[in-house]
């Protein structure tokens, strides 16, 4: 399976939710669980988004993500 965001996707939404500074070694072990799943909830709802803005200015849905 391939990469599901960026390194670069991954620091700045780390930092958006302010935990970047744990992060900027590249080193995620201090991470804790909580702040991987305000992570992943953060990105599931940034990518509604973009989804429902294109739907609504292409008036369709495309399932491909393109």
């Amino acid at each position: 399976m391939g990469k599901v965001m960026s390194e670069e996707s991954k620091n700045k939404l780390a930092h958006d939710l302010g935990f970047g500074a744990k992060v900027e070694d590249g080193d995620w072990s201090d991470v804790t669980t909580g702040e991987v799943g305000s992570m992943v909830r953060e990105a599931i709802k940034r990518g509604e988004e973009t989804l429902a803005a294109k739907t609504r200015v292409t008036g369709k849905i495309d399932q491909n993500g393109e």
